[in-house]
């Protein structure tokens, strides 16, 4: 890579009109931040391109980061480095643990955001990495080699050229982005933002094909126009559990409470007679819109025998008036958001400060990427986030990471960095969206992974950071810290297998559902000083003794898997030639070109029967 230019251009309008670049990111969202950081890291000089520095970061939903599965994926991203955790813990009003009385696989960290604070973090830390320059404004074209093949670099609104062999494109929800509120329609990528208008057409020629997703959002309520003594109260957990596995600080601060209410048939009347207002449902709308976080008016109509629906009213920073009323996500005329709001109990009187909306935007369907996030049109371009058809922070920022060190680590001619779906949440995501694709906004869950026994929230350091180390990504401190941990987890795990009561090991006393570490600790002065060194070490001792039979039979399930992922298939391919298999099959291999037999078995249509013919063709390729 090249070294630094010397010269500061802290004020975009003073880049030279052509600049060079190791990686050029679009988009400074979650996808965007994470990607630019992680390419920073790596050595590369990064441009991270945005229409405004004011809006870097911004949490266009709801302000929260974690929840299920994805307090996984945040975890993930800071094992590998990333910064997503760190800013979560550090700009936190409130902490959960979801599903706690469920088993260890199915919990996830989640914390309420403060929204402008999170956002101010993060441009900070934009600001501070090193190799990483934040350039103001908007991208309108995508250069290329004569042939197409390859990319060469970026052309903003004003003429400027940004020049670099690595592309990062994560727009969001901007491409083309069309904003809903009843029967008016208005161009944005977000309320208040401009929608990106010239990337989905050089997108397009340079052979990707683009589809049409929906995504939505309620109302923003004024707080001092709730009654609070009407509703459920939802306080924070008096034993926080942080994303980061660098943040050791002590909650200081109170935690800020949500609370709950619900719709009711008023409500419900309500929405069903002004269903031919709704742009889902009048025509207006004609994208796919998320199965699992739909509008309030989609919950009526397919859950017509519900007589209610939650609501969480979720603040949106420490000192905002803005409250988030989560759950009554509508993009329906103002009168009926106005109207509706205030048929909810507790919110007889409440302004609405910001009306809920629906917005369409393009995306580029994802088998047409590499495992690496790399287009396989182009060369060096790469996408990341919601561009990819997801939703959420937390997949974005997990893209956004994964594409911007592979960016980097193919201009320094490295090795990619591809996680398995036996490694991480984040690998099984990209392997999801690379080999099956995804007609709806895609978003992740612990049922999506087949391994979550060993994907659990409390041991993605020891899965990732060794992994993030021989990439490049992790400083030394995180890298000291899981040795520390790992030294005081081998001890503990060394004291309960030479200990006894009566003929019986610790360890297996340990399994039994009743005995924890601590109740074995009590006239164990050596066990009871490691276990005050390092809760999560404690933990995740107790959680694998426990689990210990579970484990090991996933483990044997990875192991057998790990035949066919091991079997690698040529890229070039000609499954035409292939007279034994379906036409179907060898339409599909042909179109996503699997890496793998593994990979193969897991594209939607393909059977057994199809994986097998492919494996002896292979064998006997192998043969001549």
């Amino acid at each position: 890579m090249r070294a630094m230019d010397s010269r500061n251009y802290s004020n975009s309008n003073n880049l030279p009109p052509h600049h060079a670049f190791d990686v050029v990111v679009i988009g400074a969202g979650h996808a965007g931040c994470e990607a630019a950081l992680a390419a920073g890291r790596l050595g590369a000089r990064v441009a991270l391109v945005t229409f405004s520095r004011a809006t870097v970061a911004q949490m266009s939903c709801n302000p929260a980061i974690g929840g299920l599965a994805k307090g996984q994926i945040v975890r993930e991203i800071d094992a590998l480095g990333g910064a997503m955790g760190r800013v979560a813990d550090t700009t936190a009003i409130q902490f959960r643990l979801l599903n706690r009385s469920k088993g260890h696989a199915v919990r996830g960290p989640r914390c309420q955001s403060d929204r402008q604070r999170y956002a101010e973090m993060m441009l900070a830390e934009v600001d501070a990495a090193a190799g990483v320059e934040l350039v103001e404004g908007e991208v309108v074209d995508l250069l290329t080699a004569p042939d197409r093949s390859t990319i060469t670099g970026v052309v903003l609104a004003d003429g400027r050229r940004l020049q670099a062999p690595a592309v990062v494109v994560t727009t969001g929800t901007f491409l083309n982005g069309l904003m809903h509120i009843g029967q008016d329609k208005f161009g944005g990528g977000r309320i208040g933002e401009p929608a990106s208008s010239g990337l989905s057409a050089a997108l397009q020629r340079l052979g990707l094909e683009l589809g049409r997703l929906k995504t939505g959002t309620p109302p923003r309520l004024d707080r001092d126009s709730i009654d609070w003594s009407r509703l459920q109260v939802q306080p924070g957990d008096e034993r926080p559990t942080r994303f980061s596995f660098l943040t050791d600080m002590p909650i200081t601060e109170r935690q800020v409470p949500c609370h709950i209410t619900w719709t009711n048939a008023t409500v419900h009347r309500l929405l069903t007679d002004n269903l031919d207002h709704a742009p889902l449902y009048n025509g207006q709308i004609s994208s796919t819109g998320p199965r699992y976080c739909p509008s309030i008016e989609t919950k009526i109509v397919r859950f017509a025998g519900h007589d209610r629906h939650q609501v969480f009213l979720e603040p949106e920073g420490r000192d905002s008036r803005l409250i988030y009323a989560n759950g009554i996500s509508t993009s329906m005329p103002r009168p009926v958001q106005d109207e509706m709001v205030r048929a909810i109990e507790g919110l007889e009187q409440a302004r609405i400060i910001r009306y809920g909306y629906a917005i369409e935007y393009d995306f580029v369907p994802p088998t047409q990427l590499l495992p690496t996030l790399e287009t396989k049109a182009v060369s060096g371009l790469y996408l990341a986030g919601q561009i990819n058809g997801t939703s959420g922070y937390e997949e974005a920022a997990g893209q956004g990471l994964m594409a911007g060190a592979n960016a980097a680590l193919k201009l320094a001619g490295r090795e990619p960095l591809v996680l398995g779906r036996d490694q991480a949440y984040i690998g099984v995501m990209i392997d999801d969206l690379v080999t099956r694709g995804t007609e709806e906004p895609y978003r992740m869950f612990t049922s999506l992974a087949e391994y979550r026994l060993l994907l659990r929230y409390d041991n993605a350091d020891r899965r990732l950071t060794p992994i993030g180390d021989c990439a490049g990504l992790v400083e030394p401190k995180r890298r000291q810290r899981l040795q520390r941990k790992m030294a005081i987890m081998e001890r503990i795990e060394g004291v309960l297998q030479s200990g006894r009561v009566g003929n019986k090991r610790l360890d297996e006393l340990l399994r039994r559902p009743d005995v924890t570490l601590e109740s074995l600790s009590a006239d164990r002065p050596e066990l009871a000083s490691l276990i005050a060194q390092d809760a999560e070490a404690t933990e995740q001792v107790e959680i694998e003794m426990k689990y210990s039979g579970y484990l090991q039979r996933q483990q044997r399930q990875v192991d057998r898997a790990g035949r066919l992922e091991s079997q690698r298939i040529p890229q070039g391919l000609d499954y035409s030639q292939i007279a034994q298999m379906r036409h179907e099959a060898r339409e599909k291999f042909g179109r996503i070109r699997p890496l793998n037999l593994g990979q193969a078995a897991r594209i939607s249509g393909i059977s057994l029967s199809d994986v097998a013919v492919l494996e002896i063709y292979l064998e006997r390729l192998r043969r001549r």
